[in-house]
Formats: C-alpha cells, structure tokens, sequence
C-alpha cells in the first residue's frame, strides 16, 4: 500500500473518532495558525494611541500573502458569542522584520467591533482575516511631491504608506478635534524630525474644520503633487470638487470609510424572514445598519460596498442603491449589497 494510501486511511479513521467534528477541527485548536487552514491571525500586543484609538498587533498565519501599504483587511472577531467582520486599514510596513502586521482602530460610539477591539481585547485572542486588498496604494513609480490630506481615523492607511516609503518631498494636511484626539501624534513628529515630512496638524476644537479652499494658503503648490485623501464624507466630497474644478481630479485619489449617499428613497417596512424581525426604515439608512440595530446578525466587511461581505438575498420588494440611486426589485436569485442598499418602501431580506 502506498503511503498516500496509508494517509487517506488514517484519516478516515480520525474522521470516524473525531464525528461529528473533524480532524481539522482539533487541529485548529492546537495549531490555528498553520498552512493549510483557514487565514487566522494572533493578537500579541495592544498599545494605546488616544484613548479612543489603539494599535493591534497580529500575527497572521502561514497563508497570509502580505499587502501593499494603503491597503485594508477584514478582520473577523468573536464578541460575545457571534463573529463579526470589519475592515480596518493595515499600519505596518510591508517589510516589517518579525513578520507582525498591525491594524489601527478607533472606538466609534455604539461600534461593537471597534470597541471591543480597543478595549476589551486581550494578547493570544485568534481572530479570523481575509487576504489584503484595496487599491488606495502608492503607485510603482514614486512621484516627486506627494500630500496626504488625512481628518479623524483616515489617518490610518497613510501612516502605512509614510511608513512603508521615503519620499523627498512629502506633506500631511491632518486634522483632529484635539491635539491629545491625533492618531500617531508621536510618530508623525518623529518624522518631522527626520525630514521625512512636513505637518500641518489642525485641530477643529480651536481651527474649525478644515475648508479645502484655503489649501493654497496651507500647501502654495498642492496642485503639483500627487495627493491621497482620506476622511470623513464631506471632506472628500469637497476634495473631489476642489480638485476637479482645477482640472487635475486624476491627481486625488481618495479612501472611504463609509459610502457616499447620493438618492435616498422613501424607506419602508423590512422583513428580516429568517428570523422573524419586521422593523420600519427610512430611504437613507443602509440595511445593514437597520438589521443590526434590530439585533438581527447580519454579515459584513467594508461596510462601503467593495468587498460584497454583506451580499444577502432579496426575497421581495424593492432597495435603492445609496451610492447611485439604482433601484433592485426582488426576483429569483436576486443578491443585494446591504451595506449601500436601503429599503425603497416594504421588502423582504432573508436574514
């Protein structure tokens, strides 16, 4: 017998002493983050970074791939008995030594994954991950003059990028409500130090919030450099204006943490017919959100309709699409995107 053969029998076997597990299901107790199994990661370290926001550092398993600086992964963490998914940007550099990756996370109020993350979570807690993705990199050929304009939590995918590349001439534009409120506050001025970049830091409590029209008071030559922006809804909405009127929107790329809402519908009565939940909505509010404050469980990953974490079927009814306006109606077969999509008067969701 051959000793492919001889290993499929002693499988068998363990399969037949294990039931109604399997196997690799003791294996993932003991080795979690072995080749072979599904991507897990080990928290090793938790460091504080304001008192809302903290640095997890993970350790991934033997399939992580690595990522590009700028882009984010899905994290998939156990509260209180259920597994939810988020999305958070990776802060490490590529070529970290020891191999680590960290994620950077701000408590947002109500955040249940946040929260937990930023406060409750403890080194040797096994999480779950997805592969790195997101195009909201550096491009292979480094520009001569770079400005990253960062507000609150979009800090974070450009501290990855500052510390993944070295440029010559490189500016952050960042703003927080408070000096003890910025996200890296230690390391970005280390970089000043070290002429590795020029801060301007803005603190809305005392400066108001940052109106893009003044940039050319703030950074006299922006419209020469290659910009990556990440922030709140209205700060990119003003960016993507301010730079497109100025003919050079190719020269803003832009990250966002939640969607644009463009056409809000008249909202409706939604049916979650899983578990029996029936709750009234407005035309603005995604349906992920809906179904969550219902306590329904409801998958999800980006939450801003790049990863299609949330794909749920559509049993009846109708949902708008927040970002273009597009309505879905229900039929056979029929997937939407709860994190972008809204009730357009009474559906059904089969959650």
């Amino acid at each position: 017998m051959t000793s492919t053969a001889l290993r499929s029998r002693a499988w068998k076997l363990l399969e037949l002493v294990t039931t109604p597990l399997l196997p690799s299901d003791y294996l993932d107790l003991v080795s979690p983050l072995r080749a072979g199994a599904d991507l897990r990661g080990r928290i090793e370290a938790v460091h504080r970074e304001t008192d809302d926001a903290a640095t997890i550092v993970i350790r991934p398993g033997r399939g992580w791939r690595g990522h590009v600086a700028g882009q984010y992964i899905r994290v998939g963490v156990d509260v209180d008995g259920v597994r939810l998914w988020r999305a958070y940007s990776v802060t490490s550099p590529t070529n970290r030594a020891d191999g680590r990756i960290t994620i950077t996370v701000k408590a947002i109020p109500g955040g249940k994954v946040s929260n937990h993350l930023v406060r409750r979570v403890r080194p040797g807690t096994v999480i779950h991950l997805d592969q790195a993705t997101g195009d909201f990199v550096l491009p292979q050929t480094k520009p001569a003059k770079v400005l990253y304009l960062t507000a609150g939590s979009g800090i974070t995918p450009a501290m990855g990028m500052l510390r993944d590349t070295r440029f010559d001439d490189v500016v952050m534009i960042h703003s927080a409500p408070r000096e003890q409120d910025v996200i890296f506050r230690n390391d970005l001025h280390d970089l000043v130090a070290d002429k590795a970049l020029r801060l301007l830091e803005l603190h809305t409590d005392t400066d108001g919030m940052l109106d893009i029209s003044r940039i050319e008071d703030l950074v006299p030559d922006w419209a020469e450099r290659e910009t990556w922006a990440c922030g709140p809804a209205g700060l990119l909405d003003a960016a993507e204006e301010h730079w497109s009127s100025h003919g050079i929107a190719e020269r803003l790329h832009t990250e966002r943490f939640r969607p644009s809402v463009v056409v809000a519908g008249d909202g409706g009565e939604v049916t979650f017919s899983t578990t029996g939940k029936t709750v009234e909505a407005d035309g603005a509010t995604p349906l992920l959100d809906v179904g969550e404050s219902a306590g329904v469980l409801m998958p999800s990953g980006c939450r801003m309709g790049i990863c299609f974490g949330c794909v749920t079927p559509l049993k009846a009814g109708a949902v708008r699409d927040l970002r273009t306006g597009e309505i879905t109606e229900a039929e056979p077969g029929v997937l939407i995107q709860t994190c972008v999509s809204a009730a357009a008067g009474p559906c059904d969701v089969e959650r």
